[in-house]
């Protein structure tokens, strides 16, 4: 064959090995991997809520909405929430509002109001009429974020809402919407200008004609928010909304600049009206007597409204014209018509939202940056906030700890580290704690000791962590505080959110990010600066930020600095960058030469949010960029393959507005890639050529960072705290799978570990104990399915299946998958058995080699697996055996003490039966002697094994615990932990076993005697009644 002959087959095999690879990837389908789940792990600590509401006169019903993470609700007072919204939408909730006329309707808008450089949009209005259970779009899509709505208290379907709208760029959708009937429908009703939304709306408690509006000129941009200018006013309609008047060009208002408003009606006095107003050098608390003609400003304390744009809400007691309340940092209370104000805080602080009950004021919701908290005593005490999973989180890592632990940090609290498993039933508040860094921070953990953990917080600050000894050292690269500063101000412009790295071939070697890629070698001793700047450095983007009013600079808005970086796993000095500002580098020799690699063609100022170094080449790297904050929510993804000379975009199948803040290659498969959007997950199977939605039973919510270790895929997300999904050895499998055909999978390796999965509404979901099983069924209708776990010696150890009763194969069409706890069948236990601290279950299988096979009819599937020893175990192999050995022994006794038990309640049974029937027939009376007998010797055989007069779980403290409970005792000691049973164990079960023994062996001997020799009188006798068994 020529040379030329040669080039063109091998061309057209790739181009056929390609083609084939693209082809499965489009074909496979979720129905092979839909038994997959994402498992919430939490931790239940609540995040920012900015919109709450109880119900008048259902004193235990309270809703909330989460920053991301949809509508909540609890119907005991808050003692536990429960997720309304999943299913039909989540993420930012800005505003619920229960019709007066019917509690069952409710409207939600989606968008807080919050607007923080981290804030969501939401998805329109949507509407409910039965509390909850199902609900509908309500219109007004894109209106980016509703604030506040009103409902006529006698007519659900009219119906306002207060539209701030796209708080990036100007826009006609804003301002006060209207509908009469239900949502179908929207008219706007008031509109300031395109810069200026509406931020407050209030309807006159006492005449539905009457409503107050604010609208707010407030934009965002990735280096800048202002709050205030032309457009921010306060509004007025007497006329159901139809028309407005702009009220603060009235008497007493401040005539300059104004910002956000926020605005209250007295329901005790219609005439009393309130208004908070951020204005530069009159800003404070309004008030008019006269519905708004005139004001005069009572209050200009700066603690009610300090960093107005974050707060700036004002409430009306529902019952005392002079009760009033303002939230800020702290919520602030008046009582005598808001001249002067005491201060007291909710569990959390930082407050944003307040619904006073109008049948009874003590009775208050608050939502603030811990989520929502219930009162009923006027704030002198409040329900937890440590029951919500609705944290937020910025990035995700991993230790190397067993078992490993997840380190995020939660917007608006600590940071936070947190078991991705444990021993025990679920993952509560013991298993999780705070760690280095704050709210904001990017976070390393030292690769070789996990108990020394580094992390960042807003301004450059890096602290260095010891878990060991609790002690903290600050190590930021340039400690020169610069809050309330300018980025123009400063030496290193770090983001609020700054890289912070260990290098995968050093574990000496940490990086860190400003505008310049830093890294130490001594723990943060000192840091060498081992780039240039790598960012555009455009000083037009770099001023103090905050607007014409109120300056607010706490590092959020510094721009033009690196937002990602990352070393390459399998190239030493092989480093990338990516900036705020929309630039690409990469080093080949660690930082000493770098070259600008930017995406042609890229879209100017994207914030390039991460950087994927591939696993499997070195000039292979994956960014994801977003430039929402630009008005533009258009998912960015590119690849290159040649260390950035030239990039391919790869978003074909990601929604056009699901904007994507992280990709994450898969490191056991090439190939196979993640990306989290700002509305939920992405799959890739060709290397990004294609995406396909990866929701699974995850909920609606933004996706902000992926973390993928052990063949586990953990997921941060901005409004729904942690989750994971814990097998991916699936997704590996796929190409294995014949089309149309049943299918077993490869089980991963599995750890021999105590533990169990139980769902809670107070706590994370722990990791399944036992092995996970999955397969796919075409159609098992009417079809045998067992399962059946094996040893290396072909041993079956348990069987389940579809027809069984006990071990029950639960089995539907499609992916399926079942958990094998790891044992076999135990001891029996009777019905109604009280035993003191004791178990029959079957021991854990021993670390080493075993089977799964899948039969379908007579169609059979085999699988080999793995079960690893807990890492944390202190013994062997051996001693593993040994333990195995003794509670299968210790099982064996109790097995055949418990059989003889039922056997022996049979006999007695029959022969209580017999003496019933017979009692007055003198013919048989020494047979009915014998039965008595009988009875009683059986009856102390069983007393000696088993405590009969324990009916209840405590009774063992009034009636001493016999025998096989002693025994079974054992199992659970010596099956406390990975241990082999000691001496004593041994001496104490050898002495049990023979005692039991003792008593079987007189119950053997009477039924091959005395009941054998009842039998044979009995029938001598010819007697119409059953004889009593002696065999099963």
């Amino acid at each position: 064959m020529n040379q030329s002959l040669l080039r063109l087959s091998v061309l057209l095999l790739i181009a056929t090995l390609f083609n084939s690879q693209k082809h499965f990837a489009q074909e496979i389908s979720e129905e092979l991997y839909g038994a997959l789940e994402y498992r919430l792990i939490g931790p239940f600590r609540g995040g920012r809520s900015a919109a709450v509401t109880g119900v008048p006169g259902k004193p235990n019903l309270f809703y909330f909405g989460a920053a991301g993470g949809g509508v909540w609700k609890t119907t005991n007072g808050g003692r536990s929430w429960s997720n309304l919204s999943d299913g039909y939408f989540g993420g930012s909730i800005g505003a619920i509002e229960v019709a007066k006329s019917d509690p069952n309707v409710m409207y939600v808008g989606g968008g807080e109001k919050t607007v923080r450089g981290n804030v969501s949009s939401g998805y329109g209005i949507w509407k409910t009429e039965d509390a909850g259970k199902t609900w509908t779009s309500a219109g007004l899509k894109n209106s980016r974020h509703v604030p506040r709505i009103v409902i006529h208290p006698k007519d659900y379907n009219t119906v306002y809402a207060a539209v701030l709208g796209n708080i990036y760029k100007p826009t006609e959708e804003r301002g006060v919407y209207k509908s009469t009937d239900g949502g179908k429908n929207w008219k706007k009703v008031l509109f300031s200008n395109a810069d200026a939304g509406a931020v407050d709306l209030i309807m006159d408690p006492n005449n539905p004609r009457v409503l107050y509006a604010s609208t707010w000129n407030v934009q965002r941009t990735p280096y800048s928010l202002s709050s205030g200018g032309e457009g921010s006013a306060l509004w007025k309609s007497t006329d159901s909304g139809e028309t407005w008047k702009e009220i603060s060009e009235n008497k007493g208002f401040p005539k300059d600049t104004l910002g956000i408003i926020g605005v209250t009606v007295s329901p005790a006095n219609s005439e009393r009206v309130w208004a908070i107003v951020e204005n530069k050098d009159k800003g404070g608390v309004y008030r008019s007597d006269d519905a708004g003609e005139t004001w005069n400003l009572i209050n200009d304390d700066r603690s009610l409204r300090q960093r107005a744009w974050y707060y700036t809400r004002i409430y009306a007691d529902s019952e005392d014209q002079d009760k009033v309340y303002v939230l800020n940092v702290n919520y602030h209370t008046s009582t005598d018509g808001g001249k002067t104000y005491s201060s007291a805080n909710a569990p959390h602080g930082d407050h944003h939202d307040l619904w006073i009950a109008p049948e009874d004021p003590q009775r208050m919701i608050m939502g603030d940056d811990g989520g929502a908290q219930i009162t009923y005593d006027g704030g002198e005490t409040w329900s937890t906030y440590h029951n919500q999973p609705t944290s937020q989180f910025y990035r995700v890592t991993t230790d190397n700890s067993f078992p490993y632990r997840i380190y995020a940090a939660q917007q608006d609290n600590s940071t936070v580290r947190i078991r991705h498993r444990t021993e025990g039933g679920s993952i509560g508040e013991g298993d999780w704690e705070s760690t280095a860094g704050g709210e904001s921070a990017h976070i390393a953990v030292d690769p070789e000791n996990p108990e020394i953990v580094y992390g960042g917080s807003y301004d450059g600050f890096l602290t260095r962590y010891n878990h060991e000894t609790g002690t903290v050292r600050s190590i930021s690269v340039w400690p020169d505080n610069p809050m309330g500063h300018g980025a123009e101000d400063l030496k290193y412009r770090f983001q609020w959110n700054f890289p912070i790295f260990f290098s995968p071939h050093d574990p000496d070697k940490l990086y860190t990010a400003s505008n310049h890629l830093h890294m130490t070698t001594n723990e943060g001793e000192s840091w060498e600066e081992i780039s240039p700047d790598l960012t555009r450095n455009d000083k037009s983007k770099q001023k103090s930020s905050g607007g014409p009013i109120t300056q607010d600079n706490t590092s959020v808005e510094y721009y033009s600095t690196i937002f990602a970086a990352a070393e390459s796993p399998i190239k030493e000095g092989l480093l990338w960058t990516g900036s705020d500002d929309g630039l690409v580098h990469v080093s080949r020799d660690g930082g000493k030469n770098w070259e600008n690699v930017t995406p042609k063609g890229m879209p100017e100022w994207m914030m390039i949010n991460s950087i994927e170094p591939s696993v499997f080449d070195g000039g292979t790297a994956y960014i994801a960029g977003t430039r929402y904050k630009l008005g533009d929510f258009a998912p960015y993804l590119y690849k290159t393959t040649n260390y950035g000379k030239s990039w391919k975009k790869i978003t074909s199948g990601i929604s056009s507005e699901h904007f994507t803040r992280v990709v994450r290659e898969d490191p056991e498969k090439q190939g196979l890639l993640y990306a989290g959007t700002e509305t939920g997950m992405y799959i890739s199977f060709d290397n990004g050529e294609n995406w396909k939605t990866f929701q699974l039973n995850l909920p609606i919510v933004p996706i902000t960072d992926l973390a993928i270790k052990e063949n586990n895929l953990i997921v941060a997300t901005q409004g729904r705290s942690l989750w994971i999904i814990d097998d991916l050895s699936l997704l590996y499998q796929l190409n294995s799978v014949e089309k149309d055909q049943d299918h077993l999978f490869k089980p991963k390796a599995s750890y021999r570990m105590d533990g169990r999965s139980r769902k809670s509404a107070t706590s994370g979901t722990n990791h399944p104990a036992g092995v996970m099983t999955y397969f796919f069924l075409k159609d098992p209708e009417g079809k045998k399915v067992k399962l059946s776990y094996l040893n290396a010696d072909n041993d079956t150890i348990q069987s389940f299946s579809s027809e069984a009763e006990k071990n029950k194969l639960e089995v539907s069409k499609g992916a399926n998958q079942h958990v094998w706890d790891m044992r076999g069948e135990g001891a029996e236990r009777l019905d109604g058995m009280i035993l003191w601290w004791a178990s029959t279950d079957a021991p854990q299988a021993v670390p080493g080699n075993y089977k799964v096979v899948l039969e379908v009819e007579d169609e059979v599937m085999r699988q080999d697996f793995e079960i690893l020893a807990d890492a944390n175990a202190e013994t062997d192999l051996a001693g593993m055996q040994k333990q195995y050995d003794f509670i299968s022994s210790v099982n064996k006794t109790v097995d055949k003490a418990h059989q003889s038990i039922k056997k022996m309640r049979k006999v007695d049974a029959q022969l209580q039966d017999f003496q019933k029937q017979y009692k007055n027939n003198e013919q048989v009376k020494p047979l009915l002697e014998k039965a008595k007998t009988l009875s009683e010797e059986l009856s102390e055989i069983e007393n000696a094994l088993y405590q009969t007069r324990n009916r209840s779980n405590q009774d063992p403290l009034n009636f001493p615990i016999k025998l096989t409970n002693k025994l079974a005792h054992l199992n659970s000691l010596v099956g406390m932990d990975d241990f082999p049973p000691t001496q004593q164990d041994i001496a104490v079960k050898d002495q049990l076993t023979a005692s039991i023994n003792e008593e079987l062996n007189k119950f053997d001997q009477l039924l091959e005697e005395e009941v054998k020799a009842f039998n044979k009188d009995f029938n001598a006798m010819d007697l119409n009644y059953l004889f009593v068994e002696t065999e099963d």
